[in-house]
């Protein structure tokens, strides 16, 4: 994986290979084009088609892991080989989990498949099944900074020689029992896009530090994940981003 010389331990570097998405009333590229020049929040109750899936196995998968495969589907299906599969949730399925607790705290016996159903590589596992693929999958939950932990992920799996890697990303509304604490928009989408070592002098690097000021400020407009999808699909020269103590700088190159 190439790295600029100068920071070569805070900064990564890669090439997007393609890309797929889905929110409710987003999911033609033309779209999201479109929704890239003007963004706003999706909201609506539609679920993805999954075709792809077999009906018995479709109907073990609630929205969120439908979202979440269906981005992975439509990012993958030009593909012969498999590739490593990065999966990033800031929350995962909160509302299986929400209810997991309430069923306890009733004193209520838990399914052992609702339980295996709501850990955080559940959506993972449902998609390498589904794939029949035994490559590296990972599931991950960074807080604000999800999709850069993921592509940092991503980029040491390059590093190690995979010609390609798949991030996969994926949130949905949280609960009202959680809303108190919201600190974002948490509108339902998922995006996935294939990132390849970087050719040179082109690609997108991400760099990070410290933020000294510990800025907070205001929420945005957007959740922090689809302004990472909009600057990539976007032509601007650079996007910023700062969560939990560090300001992370991307920047589009040739």
């Amino acid at each position: 994986m190439k790295v600029s010389a100068a920071r070569a331990e805070n900064t990564i570097a890669f090439s997007l290979a393609a890309w797929a998405a889905w929110a409710p009333g987003i999911e033609e590229r033309a779209d999201w084009d479109a929704w890239a020049r003007s963004p706003w929040l999706p909201s609506g109750d539609q679920v993805p088609a999954l075709e792809e899936v077999p009906a018995m196995q479709r109907r073990r998968i609630e929205r969120l892991g439908r979202m979440a495969m269906q981005a992975a589907f439509w990012c993958d299906h030009a593909r012969s080989e498999s590739v490593p599969v990065v999966f990033v949730s800031r929350h995962g399925d909160v509302q299986r989990s929400l209810s997991l607790l309430e069923q306890q705290a009733r004193g209520e016996s838990l399914s052992p498949a609702g339980f295996g159903l709501s850990v955080h590589n559940a959506v993972a596992a449902l998609h390498s099944i589904a794939q029949g693929h035994r490559d590296n999958y990972l599931a991950l939950a960074a807080s604000k900074a999800g999709v850069e932990a993921a592509l940092i992920e991503a980029a040491g799996l390059l590093a190690d020689g995979a010609n390609e890697v798949q991030v996969v990303v994926y949130e949905t509304c949280l609960p009202p029992a959680y809303a108190p604490f919201l600190d974002e928009p948490d509108p339902p989408h998922a995006w996935s896009c294939r990132v390849r070592v970087v050719d040179a002098g082109a690609g997108i690097t991400i760099g990070w530090r410290a933020d000294e000021m510990r800025e907070r400020g205001a929420s945005g407009a957007l959740p922090a994940s689809l302004e990472a999808l909009r600057f990539l699909l976007s032509d601007d020269p650079g996007h910023e981003h700062i969560a939990d103590g560090l300001r992370w700088e991307w920047r589009r190159h040739g």
